[in-house]
């Protein structure tokens, strides 16, 4: 019997392939490089599924070319490279993988906030450089984050994953959500929710975790970082073009806050070029689920996904299974 044909646009980890491989012929695109649009629309001509990463696009052309395409499977919570209509216009499922890298992004958000806040990766250069003239009282003095104000923009499980792990360092946890977040849940982080104008006005840190809309692209913008606190850290960890970054590098260069930890970009893989040679920002390569277990759990969940489809079921993290009529 003929297996249906997979394309996967990167080789996967081990688990992932297992359970793909029991069950369809794939075709995985090995070299280092990424694989280009017009390669992509050549493989995919003749695929019945589609296993991609953030950085492909799943749209109207290349639907068109793809006749027999059932399932189209991001390994990624965010599926902005994902046309979604175009894909109900198509029969097509778009799934993606959310979830599985709640608490292993929450955990780099605190990464980058407590290198940004002291001055880590500016301390890790110096002593690299051999210059390191040996300690000093005022030697690259950052700010504390004990006992600190935190605003959380975006009070979903990651953002909340955030909150939780602010209770070790007795914060006060401020958040704002087009949701306000339930009773109980408020009680055990001891998070309180606010409007955005008082995060920004009062935060000593802010955490970004919204999902990118058309009311969040650009939310911090000149007019919300000049209301920030000349003191304040910006960390980012949820869509690039949440930031803009013409003005969070106007912002730095006027020392309106004190600095910026970053893992997602605007136009990635492309960073603003005045942010490159500044000290008081932390530029990470878009790594806050990377840890092996979370990524080797993406591409299961990918993988199950592409699995569902062909077993007659509902994928269990499709993204418009409804308008589908997918029960």
């Amino acid at each position: 019997m003929t297996k249906p044909k997979i394309l996967s646009t990167r080789p996967l980890f081990p688990a992932a392939r297992a359970v793909l491989e029991q069950r369809f012929e794939v075709d995985y695109w090995t070299p280092a490089e990424r694989i280009t649009r017009e390669e992509l629309l050549k493989r995919v001509a003749d695929k019945e599924g589609l296993v991609c990463l953030l950085t492909e696009k799943v749209d109207e052309e290349l639907l068109g070319r793809a006749p027999k395409l059932r399932i189209a499977a991001t390994v990624s919570v965010g599926y902005d490279n994902i046309d979604v209509a175009a894909c109900t216009r198509h029969k097509v499922v778009a799934t993606h993988t959310p979830g599985v890298l709640d608490h292993t992004t929450a955990d780099f958000a605190w990464t980058l906030l407590m290198a940004i806040a002291r001055r880590l990766l500016e301390g890790d250069a110096w002593m690299r450089s051999g210059t390191w003239p040996g300690w000093d009282l005022d030697q690259l003095v950052g700010g504390d984050v004990w006992g600190k104000t935190l605003g959380v923009l975006g009070f979903g499980r990651i953002g909340r994953g955030v909150a939780r792990r602010a209770l070790g360092f007795e914060m006060k946890v401020l958040y704002s959500d087009a949701v306000r977040a339930p009773e109980e849940v408020e009680r055990e982080l001891h998070a309180e929710f606010v409007d955005r104008d008082r995060l920004f006005r009062e935060s000593d840190f802010i955490s970004l975790h919204v999902p990118l809309l058309p009311d969040t692209r650009h939310l911090i913008s000149h007019e919300n970082l000049d209301k920030m606190k000349r003191t304040a850290f910006l960390v980012n960890t949820s869509r690039g073009p949440v930031v803009d970054e013409a003005a969070l590098a106007e912002a730095l260069e006027n020392r309106k806050i004190a600095g910026a930890a970053l893992d997602v970009y605007e136009h990635e893989p492309l960073v603003h070029p005045a942010l490159l040679s500044r000290r008081d920002v932390i530029l990470a390569p878009h790594i806050a689920s990377a840890s092996l277990d979370t990524r080797t759990k993406m591409a299961v969940m990918a993988a199950n996904n592409v699995v569902a489809i062909f077993d007659g079921r509902r994928p269990p993290n499709s993204l418009n299974a409804d308008p589908l009529g997918l029960k």
